[in-house]
């Protein structure tokens, strides 16, 4: 039954051509945008070189100081006495490192000037992170604490300055300081915000470096879980510590805040926590329903659009349908005719979007709006494209089906279209 269904479908498809070509068109170019979009929020909370470890990993990048008096909020990222003398100290983290956001920095070269991204990190940041090691190796702990003036690059950087990626024990100057290059280590997309640079130096050789006991400073805390399960008790110990941090201005600063979140709550937060920042609340929930519905609506429009000529098809073919009924086809028979000629409608449309998604995230890469960064349909996102594919037939097929299990046997034999 369903081979013949799928027989009819095509030479149903093949018989109207330019309604097959408009339908299919508004299928593939939904598609193509929904998959664009997915591939490149996939490239930022995916897992993915460095971050493979992305589902064990926490994120705290701010301390929220609610001032005393009602006087506004300020916000920091944390200081290196707040992560030494308090997340360090945490029992369920298997590793906690530090980084930076980019600062500019400049290299000169006989014939030109590198404008360089650069951040600050420890020792442990890259175990927690796996980075792809063109040659060298990460600075250890120990250079770290000893404040040596060592330095990994990254591979565009390498040759930039050098000439070629084969540097590792050379010295680069950059803002007039000398550094020994350690390792050099594959681009890195600039999407990746916790573990983007183009050059990486130890944090004690920060002009933010302070060893008193302020809480607020430039550093960012990367934390990594034993495993995926044991990330709730990771922020559960982190929720508690916070309880136990002592704040040394308590004339000016009423209470913190602060968060270690997975990789998405902690845009969530930052972008749909406005309301109360006292409330912890990672916003994820509401980023789905507004994310869900924004897409369900972006593939409604072109599905009620199809609905529309889908009817108008049945229309045409009330004499097939009239016939059919009359020799004893149940509605159920017609409806899953039907969808079976949607569904592959559908189906070809979604592949002709898969094909016009891969060729977009081409032009996109060619064009290189963020920095290193390479676009591509994993099997995860094509799995979602065929998810959204079903549904899109589904959505435009199922009332017109169900007009059509409606329609009158001897009208639509005469051509009325008249229902039961």
């Amino acid at each position: 039954m369903l081979l013949s269904y799928l027989k009819i479908a095509w030479k149903v498809l093949m018989r109207r051509k330019f309604f097959t070509f408009i339908s299919l068109f508004g299928v593939s170019f939904t598609l193509m945008i929904l998959l664009v979009v997915m591939a490149m929020f996939d490239h930022l909370v995916g897992a993915s070189k460095p971050a493979t470890r992305i589902d064990r990993m926490l994120f705290m990048n701010t301390i929220r100081h609610q001032m005393v008096d009602g006087h506004g909020w300020m916000n920091m990222p944390a200081s290196v006495h707040f992560v030494d003398d308090y997340v360090r100290k945490m029992k369920t983290p298997e590793k906690v490192g530090i980084t930076t956001t980019t600062s500019n920095a400049t290299a000169f070269t006989k014939s030109k000037l590198l404008a360089l991204d650069l951040s600050y990190t420890d020792g442990n940041f890259w175990q927690i992170m796996d980075f792809d090691f063109v040659g060298g190796r990460a600075f250890t702990a120990e250079e770290v604490k000893s404040g040596q003036h060592v330095c990994v690059l990254n591979e565009a950087t390498a040759r930039g300055y050098f000439g070629s990626a084969d540097v590792v024990g050379r010295t680069i100057e950059i803002d007039l300081k000398r550094y020994r290059v350690a390792g050099v280590v594959r681009n890195v997309s600039a999407a990746h915000i916790y573990a983007y640079a183009d050059v990486w130096v130890p944090y004690t050789l920060s002009p933010q470096y302070y060893r008193d006991n302020r809480l607020s400073g430039e550093f960012l805390v990367v934390m990594l879980a034993p495993s995926k399960q044991a990330v709730p008790a990771v922020r559960e110990e982190y929720r508690q510590m916070l309880k136990r941090v002592e704040i040394p201005n308590p004339k000016e600063v009423q209470a913190i805040f602060s968060y270690a979140d997975p990789i998405l709550e902690s845009f969530t937060r930052a972008l749909l926590n406005h309301q109360d920042q006292t409330v912890d609340d990672d916003n994820l929930g509401a980023f789905y329903l507004i994310v869900g519905g924004l897409a369900l609506l972006f593939m409604l429009l072109p599905a009620l659009n199809l609905v529309n000529l889908n009817v108008t098809r049945i229309l045409e073919r009330s004499g097939e349908i009239g016939v059919r009924k009359a020799f004893g086809a149940a509605g159920s028979d017609l409806v899953g005719q039907f969808l079976v000629e949607n569904v592959v409608l559908a189906l070809v449309g979604g592949l002709l979007g898969l094909g016009l998604a891969a060729g977009a995230l081409a032009l996109v890469n060619e064009a290189h709006p963020v920095a290193f960064a390479h676009f591509s349909l994993s099997w995860r996102v094509f799995g979602w494209g065929m998810v959204l594919t079903l549904l899109f037939g589904l959505m435009s097929g199922v009332y017109p089906a169900w007009k059509m299990s409606r329609l009158n046997p001897v009208a639509a034999l005469r051509g009325s279209g008249e229902q039961k």
